[in-house]
């Protein structure tokens, strides 16, 4: 099982450059855990491509069924003290947005003190801060 960030689900539910790729991923292993507040980071992501109309209204709940069938197949990480108090604490070490922070707060709860935890993202700056907390991150650079 792999934690994974709102910036590889999206290709999971939209064509991108990165999806073949990150299906591999998933092909690989296909279980995933992932933060409570992914399924909102989604849905925004399909709703500013349907306002700008790089996306059809159809297209928009079909990303957003398949991101239900995601959500209900993946072990979600719950908000929770433990995740807040680990979010404030990366925003004093690593140069991460809010929702960065809380999505490795809460693969950081998830992975517990697992030194081989693997973290899957798009993101450079969240996968740097990753790294430095211990994460493997996939996929790897190449």
């Amino acid at each position: 099982m792999r934690f994974w960030d709102t910036s590889a689900v999206v290709p999971l539910l939209l064509q991108q450059p990165s999806t073949p790729a990150i299906r591999a991923l998933v092909l690989q292993d296909p279980e995933m855990a992932a933060w409570w507040g992914t399924p909102v980071e989604c849905a925004s992501a399909a709703a500013r491509l349907r306002r700008e109309d790089r996306l059809s209204a159809v297209e928009e709940g079909r990303v957003l069924d398949l991101l239900s069938e995601l959500q209900a197949a993946w072990l979600e990480v719950l908000p929770s003290e433990e995740v807040r108090t680990r979010a404030l604490r990366l925003l004093r070490v690593h140069s991460l947005k809010a929702a960065d922070a809380l999505q490795l707060a809460a693969a950081g709860v998830w992975a517990g003190e697992h030194g081989d935890a693997e973290f899957v993202t798009l993101d450079e700056r969240l996968a740097l801060a990753a790294r430095l907390e211990g994460f493997r991150v996939l996929p790897e650079e190449g």
